[in-house]
């Protein structure tokens, strides 16, 4: 047994060998992780259906950069690239992934649940619509919180689209508060925490600062090798408002020295954002692909993620947890209440206050060993409750509890 067994206790195990559909925009560094865990059970035959592959263009639509991930996301999954009629195929777009033949995938798969990933593409309402049809349980796992202003119109909508699914899997305490703010069933409603590979990011960030300490890795950034280095890692667009970091920065600069800041990530805000950096301690480092945010992360001290509400969740504070770092985050971005617990794993500031956000930062540049002791919280924090095996868990009961209600599907008839 692993120690994550040991630590939540014997894994649940399905009645019998279910047959479940998962179905998505495209292949998701995020999500792979836990299909794979799935895939690998022996109580699970799991097939991966895929609206598209995105080229190196559609995939760094919103960076401003073409690129691919270095990263092997279709290793150890069964699945199938379904026919995207949508005229400009997009992964960030709700007509961007049009996939009609889902309806004919799913009726000839003899499955007996489906796992759908949102309702923000039109292939996920086309799932949703074939599985009515098909009387088949649908399964959605969502980012949504109630932390965006939304109209009634669209309030009900939500609520209407919302009692058409069988189960709901939770990522996190915000977004569990609008499945239930929605009508839905909290019984209906499975744990299945937001998370990365937390083990690869802190392998990565150890053995990098194995090879080359702290103060050489700044300086390969062009970086002062002494000076406290926060970091704001991610697309550079409004709604994480990276100006807030470089604002607050330069009230920080002002009072304290030694501080800089350290931005991984591209986008429209580039140009905009080193203007308003001119004169200040601040290096652009780019986009960073997973093989090399590594660096990043280790020659950091904290991140920073000012975001509005548009930030659902924010993986990066995860990715930065699990590389050992603390992080400084807006109230509302969506894993704020989960991830950072306020003088443990980092600090949590008032959306768009600038001067709370640097009186945060100027607290912290002045306390190196709290960053670090807050960092080693963090770590411990993400490896222990935002997991991999946690998400296979409430998956696996929210199929249980799904094809408890139904009927068994007959068994799939070979073409």
């Amino acid at each position: 047994m692993s120690n994550l067994q040991e630590m939540h206790g014997k894994r649940e195990c399905l009645p019998r060998l279910l047959r479940v559909a998962m179905v998505t925009t495209h292949p998701i560094q995020y999500q792979t992780p836990w299909l794979q865990l799935l895939s690998a059970r022996a109580d699970v035959d799991l097939h991966v259906f895929f609206a598209m592959l995105p080229t190196p263009e559609q995939q760094g639509s919103e960076f401003g950069v073409a690129f691919a991930w270095d990263l092997p996301l279709l290793e150890g999954l069964n699945y199938t690239l379904m026919s995207n009629q949508s005229p400009s195929p997009s992964v960030t777009t709700f007509r961007g992934c049009d996939t009609p033949d889902v309806y004919q995938r799913l009726r000839e798969g003899s499955y007996d649940a489906v796992i759908v990933n949102g309702w923000g593409s039109k292939t996920a309402l086309q799932a949703l619509l074939a599985c009515r049809r098909l009387r088949l349980p649908c399964i959605v796992r969502g980012e949504a919180n109630g932390l965006r202003a939304r109209g009634l119109a669209k309030r009900l909508a939500h609520r209407l689209l919302l009692s058409q699914y069988a189960a709901y899997l939770s990522i996190g305490q915000q977004n569990r508060r609008y499945y239930l703010q929605s009508g839905c069933d909290e019984r209906k409603i499975f744990d299945t925490p937001y998370c990365v590979d937390n083990q690869r990011f802190a392998s990565q960030a150890h053995k990098v600062l194995q090879t080359q300490d702290r103060s050489a890795l700044r300086r390969a950034f062009g970086l002062c090798p002494d000076s406290t280095t926060f970091l704001f890692s991610g697309k550079l667009i409004a709604k994480k408002r990276p100006l807030d970091v470089i604002a607050a920065l330069a009230r920080v600069a002002a009072k304290a020295g030694r501080v800089q800041l350290l931005i991984v990530g591209d986008g429209p805000l580039r140009d905009d954002l080193k203007a308003a950096a001119v004169g200040l301690p601040v290096v652009f480092a780019g986009f960073l692909n997973q093989g090399d945010i590594a660096r990043a992360y280790a020659a950091s001290d904290c991140l920073v993620l000012p975001s509005d509400a548009g930030e659902t969740w924010g993986l990066v504070v995860n990715e930065a947890m699990a590389s050992g770092l603390p992080a400084i985050v807006s109230d509302q971005v969506g894993c704020a209440n989960d991830l950072v617990r306020a003088g443990e794993t980092g600090q949590v500031f008032p959306c768009s206050d600038v001067e709370k956000l640097a009186e945060w930062m100027q607290i912290s540049a002045g306390q190196p060993t709290l960053l670090a002791h807050w960092g080693e919280r963090a770590e411990r924090h993400v490896a222990t409750h935002y997991c991999f095996e946690r998400v296979v868990d409430g998956v696996v009961a929210a199929l249980a509890k799904v094809v408890s209600a139904s009927p068994a599907r007959p068994p799939r008839v070979a073409p």
